[in-house]
């Protein structure tokens, strides 16, 4: 028998906490998302992961708006972000901190996901890309790489707040023990 565990049985740690708390070296930047629940979704998923940070870029909405927080449920105001226009100036700035850049997209010589070899010494930021255009062409071209998520069915795309936590899952894999 599996009994359910109330909302105190989980051991969250409160949004100050959070805050204060050692994060992965994990970056989203994320390239015109049009979709606020996106978004939204996007602020929750990495609150559970506990990346460091996300960028929002073009297009892409910023906190606070109602409907961010409706799939975020709070998160955006746990998750360090950041608002720039321009996606390439946050990649080089990125790289000059020493973050290694990927795309999460489709093309020639990507890696699949379940093959990417994530050092845990280095520091990463993944690029996720418009509903419908995905990555620009311009932004891949500044990434070090592309990580590709296998697909088998008739259609070969996720909606992008699936495609982050699918990422961030394989990704954050290899670095639990850093949050212990």
């Amino acid at each position: 028998m599996f009994r359910k565990l109330e909302s105190n049985e989980l051991n969250r740690i409160s949004p100050e906490k959070f805050k204060e708390a050692q994060k992965l070296p994990l970056v989203i930047i994320l390239d015109n998302v049009r979709s606020l629940n996106n978004v939204g979704s996007v602020f929750r998923t990495s609150d559970a992961f506990r990346i460091e940070k996300i960028y929002l870029c073009g297009i892409t909405a910023t906190p606070p708006n109602r409907e961010i927080h409706k799939t975020a449920l709070g998160a955006e105001n746990s998750v360090a972000w950041e608002y720039a226009q321009d996606t390439l100036e946050v990649v080089e700035k990125l790289q000059t901190e020493g973050y290694r850049i990927f795309a999460a997209e489709q093309t020639e010589n990507s890696h699949s996901l379940e093959q990417f070899q994530l050092n845990t010494t280095d520091k990463y930021a993944i690029i996720f890309g418009n509903e419908v255009k995905g990555v620009r062409q311009d932004v891949i071209n500044r990434s070090e790489g592309c990580i590709e998520i296998p697909q088998f069915g008739t259609k070969h795309s996720f909606n992008i707040s699936v495609s982050v936590g699918i990422i961030l899952w394989e990704l954050t894999r290899p670095l639990l023990n850093k949050l212990k």
